[in-house]
């Protein structure tokens, strides 16, 4: 793991690069791929019947969201930091992930139809909800219209996000609709 966490040197090298023309998908369009992906997840649970159905759901919630935060952490957020005069914006989304990690802990550890798990699900689907609209209205714009290397940025996030699929295989029989 702490091979995987880049160093800032690392981090300094990509961020200070120029803008590149290449066609890979660029840092912010990743991130918000997989905000897209939970959306659809929270609103295929809050349908779903039978508690095999929601369990499955909500544990490829949990896992989809444990990976976006680590990529976020490990990389985005601390080479966005380079750029952003706002530090404060980066600060309040490592506490959200913080809050969010807290609950995706409890409901992993309980099962559908255990008292509070419904509440506990509607609870973090909120929270991520109140992150997404901030990181989409607020910290990408920002982030945007500095002068960072977005793809090679998304590169990095990508190549980490499919280190980490690999680490953990999740049930990838609940399909995303």
């Amino acid at each position: 793991m702490a091979a995987a966490i880049l160093s800032a040197a690392n981090l300094g090298a990509a961020a200070h690069a120029p803008r590149s023309a290449g066609k890979g998908v660029d840092a912010i369009t990743l991130l918000k791929a997989d905000h897209r992906t939970v959306e659809k997840l929270f609103a295929q649970f809050d349908k779903a019947r039978g508690d095999a159905r929601r369990k499955a759901l909500a544990d490829r919630i949990c896992h989809d969201l444990r990976l976006h935060m680590q990529i976020e952490e490990e990389i985005f957020y601390p080479a966005s930091r380079l750029y952003l005069q706002d530090q404060d914006i980066v600060d309040e989304a490592v506490v959200e992930h913080a809050a969010a990690r807290d609950l995706i802990d409890e409901i992993e550890a309980m099962a559908p139809g255990e008292e509070l798990y419904d509440a506990k699900v509607t609870v973090l689907c909120e929270q991520i909800d109140h992150h997404v609209e901030e990181e989409e209205a607020d910290y990408f714009p920002g982030v945007r219209k500095t002068g960072m290397d977005l793809n090679a940025l998304g590169a990095r996030l990508q190549a980490r996000k499919n280190e980490l699929m690999a680490e953990t295989r999740p049930n990838r029989t609940t399909p995303v609709h």
